[in-house]
């Protein structure tokens, strides 16, 4: 069972699955706009969730939803399953290889064998497909990686039914039905309007206002939870967006992209202009990462280091709330 399929490198695997997938059947989509369409530019603050003993931050939505919202407003019907067991989960991803049918899969990272150990911790959520079976060892295309590679059934059975939060229990997921015809340009348009409904969100753990929730917090945590535990915390923070899902800063890059397509598929050129802005603002992104590794390292002495890096978040906030206030006007 060995299917042709074009495997193509992205900066993020939902997005790169679902491009490819969608590239296999014909449908050309790239990665920003599989990522727009499907709103995956978000923010999120959960203090009262744990996450390596440091509150839940994210800056993607639940893994799945892009893909979910993308087949929803372009019409496409994809059929997703849970297993029981590893051998029902076995049995059903083989009857779709048997039937020329490529097979997203949600796996954990730990022990991909193929990813370097410095990329291999304990998540849940990374998404390959699986598009062949050859000599005992299953195909693999893993969208961040620049080539395929392989695995055993006893490596695949180990990521498909990996323990811990967001257990992925063998789920996989395939295309089930591509409509006749698909209205490209309303799907941007939702796509866009829901990414700055969810960024604008009057509620204090989603969007701008999570940052600013985040941002007054590293100006007290020094005091109230002690410095070690805020480099911890900081940690956290800039893990999730540097390394874990591509996350804050690249995704503001992707989401440039997205934007700079749109603008010839809407014929809006404002939006080469919003591109443009989203780009600076991931840059600023990335600068604030550096910052964070620079007081966690302590490579930065200043006594108010905390109060410049609280506003820095502040700071991207305001942007944000402006950039996605004009964006919501324009589309």
């Amino acid at each position: 069972m060995n299917i042709p399929f074009e495997h193509r490198q992205s900066a993020h695997c939902e997005n790169g699955v679902i491009s490819n997938l969608l590239n296999h059947r014909g449908v050309r989509i790239s990665e920003p706009l599989a990522f727009g369409i499907g709103s995956g530019l978000f923010f999120t603050y959960l203090p009262f969730i744990k996450v390596n003993f440091a509150p839940g931050f994210s800056y993607r939505p639940m893994p799945g939803q892009i893909f979910r919202k993308l087949a929803k407003r372009l019409g496409i019907r994809v059929k997703h399953q849970r297993f029981s067991s590893p051998e029902k989960a076995r049995t059903a991803l083989e009857e779709k290889l048997s039937q020329g049918i490529p097979v997203g899969l949600q796996v954990g990272v730990y022990h991909l064998t193929y990813f370097p150990d410095e990329y291999r911790f304990h998540f849940n959520a990374h998404n390959l497909v699986v598009y062949g079976k050859e000599a005992g060892d299953y195909l693999i295309s893993d969208p961040v990686m620049d080539y395929t590679t392989r695995l055993s059934e006893q490596e695949l059975e180990q990521v498909r039914f990996a323990k811990g939060a967001l257990a992925p229990k063998g789920h996989l997921y395939y295309l089930e039905r591509l409509p006749e015809h698909y209205d490209l340009q309303r799907a941007i348009r939702k796509g866009i309007r829901q990414t700055c409904n969810d960024m604008l969100a009057p509620v204090p753990i989603v969007g701008v206002r999570a940052m600013r929730w985040v941002a007054r917090n590293i100006r007290k945590w020094p005091t109230t939870i002690g410095v070690k535990k805020t480099n911890h915390y900081l940690g956290q923070l800039v893990r999730m967006q540097e390394e874990i899902g591509t996350g804050g800063g690249g995704f503001r890059f992707i989401y440039a992209a997205f934007l700079q397509e749109a603008a010839t598929l809407l014929d809006m050129p404002i939006l080469r202009q919003r591109s443009a802005e989203m780009t600076a603002i991931g840059d600023a992104w990335r600068d604030f990462a550096l910052d964070i590794s620079r007081i966690y390292k302590n490579r930065n002495p200043d006594a108010d280091r905390y109060d410049k890096l609280a506003e820095q978040l502040a700071t991207i906030a305001e942007r944000e709330k402006q950039f996605f206030t004009q964006l919501r006007r324009d589309i």
